[in-house]
């Protein structure tokens, strides 16, 4: 697979009255395209941070980020955000929601109507057009959400802790079906997660950073046999706690 996403050297430090703290130190990976990537760490260890500076919501301090070949800044590519909670506007129904994207960008004509039906048929939100999303349950609200970022067509898809925000067997079902969706559309995404568990259950590869400033711990290749190809099932396969086991290890000897 060719490389989607290329970060080289990348740092960053938060600057307060108080001082320098430095959250990122000289991390470097790359991201092929089409994988689902993972991203682990220690809490406070600057996932978040990652985040916002792959999608540009702040510049790094050193370092590149570079999209297909071409320096992030310089790049056309789209990011998706999916973030923990869904913004869903209660005042707009969910086909006024997950079109609003579009809207912004003036590009709601009549072929991006019928695309964001097909996926809201798709994804069993057809009958729910005109509903509130208060009348939603947290699964499928986040599904609108991931309709309403995939409408844009994204590149890359940045997901920070998207599922957190939902009771454990909701994240459990919410998990396998969104990540199911990416795959199926072949798109490439970067999930930050603090749950191993649902890092092994989705990604190709996991990203192992250190405790603040984080720095790159290692980077765990994660296989497993076809029938195994969704999340929950997954959770079952005879190497689930082998990888759990590998990642744990790697977090605490950071300690």
């Amino acid at each position: 697979m060719e490389t989607k996403l290329e970060v080289k050297d990348l740092c960053y430090s938060y600057h307060t009255l108080e001082g320098e703290t430095q959250a990122l130190s000289e991390l470097s990976f790359d991201v092929k395209d089409g994988e689902f990537f993972a991203v682990v760490g220690p809490s406070g260890c600057g996932k978040s941070t990652l985040l916002s500076l792959l999608s540009g919501l702040m510049e790094p301090e050193k370092g590149e980020i570079r999209i297909d070949g071409t320096d992030r800044k310089d790049s056309d590519a789209v990011i998706g955000y999916m973030f923990q909670r869904d913004h869903l506007f209660e005042w707009r129904t969910i086909f006024s929601n997950v079109s609003l994207g579009l809207e912004i960008q003036h590009r709601f004509d009549d072929k991006a109507r019928e695309e964001l039906m097909g996926m809201l048929d798709t994804y069993g939100l057809s009958g729910f057009l005109n509903a509130r999303p208060g009348q939603l349950s947290g699964g499928m609200r986040q599904r609108a959400a991931l309709i309403r970022t995939l409408a844009l067509k994204p590149d890359i898809l940045l997901l920070d802790e998207p599922f957190s925000a939902l009771d454990y067997q909701t994240r459990l079902e919410v998990c396998d079906d969104i990540s199911t969706i990416i795959r199926t559309r072949r798109k490439t995404a970067v999930l930050i997660t603090h749950d191993l568990s649902e890092a092994i259950s989705v990604a190709d590869r996991i990203l192992v950073l250190s405790s603040r400033p984080a720095k790159v711990k290692g980077i765990v290749e994660i296989s497993f046999a076809p029938e195994f190809d969704r999340p929950l099932a997954r959770r079952n396969a005879p190497e689930f706690s082998s990888y759990f086991n590998e990642l744990w290890k790697e977090l605490k000897n950071d300690e």
